[in-house]
């Protein structure tokens, strides 16, 4: 559409237990607030064929997918997620907040999983084309804290989501260097978040990150 400005692209990224959805939830009503069009979505899913891959990849034993395998089946799903939720989101100048994004393969399948880089790298060219996060928000936490968290979630909300949780804490401890490299080599892209805080303090740190950047950057 001529004259509409292009939104834009936030992505919250990190291990898990990390708290991002809540902060999703803050960051995006405090938006709406602020008078923006937003749409709230997530990976693996947020489009009705990627919601379908989810069921498939978060689900079941630690061991049901290979990292490679993982790697094609979220990338499946993101291109789907791509095509019918973030980038019309973006072409009519909404703001998207997405919890989890390309970042998480790189550091799951790749960092922690041992995938090649270089495949996934070639994956991200294709699938994403130039629909690239302006602000990715890592959160960081010890991973016995992440892991805690996550495991009293579950329970509590009684959900079967836990394959990566039961991976194991090498694993883990892996995946939380992974994000903080990634945070690390791009910090004009990337703020690192203190997620070991209280939410309100968490909370503070994004709308600093987001307003910095975004709002008067």
């Amino acid at each position: 559409m001529a004259g509409v400005t292009r939104g834009r692209f936030i992505t919250f990224e990190g291990g898990e237990g990390a708290g991002k959805s809540t902060q999703v939830r803050r960051l995006v009503a405090r938006l709406q607030a602020a008078g923006h069009d937003v749409v709230a979505t997530r990976e693996p899913g947020g489009s009705p064929g990627a919601e379908a891959i989810r069921n498939l990849v978060l689900k079941g034993d630690a061991d049901r997918w290979s990292p490679a395998t993982e790697t094609l089946l979220m990338y499946g799903a993101r291109r789907d997620h791509i095509e019918r939720t973030i980038l019309p989101a973006l072409e009519r100048g909404a703001w998207v907040v997405c919890d989890r994004f390309a970042d998480s393969t790189r550091a799951y399948q790749g960092g922690a999983g041992g995938v090649d880089p270089a495949f996934i790298t070639a994956l991200e060219a294709f699938v994403l084309a130039d629909v690239r996060p302006d602000l990715t928000l890592v959160f960081d936490l010890p991973v016995d804290v992440g892991l805690a968290r996550a495991e009293a979630f579950a329970q509590a909300e009684g959900h079967a989501e836990t394959r990566f949780e039961s991976k194991g804490v090498a694993f883990h401890e892996r995946l939380r260097a992974a994000f903080r490299a990634i945070a690390a080599a791009e910090p004009d892209r990337c703020t690192l978040i203190d997620a070991a805080q209280d939410m309100d303090e968490v909370e503070g740190q994004v709308w600093r990150a987001v307003e910095s950047r975004l709002v008067h950057g």
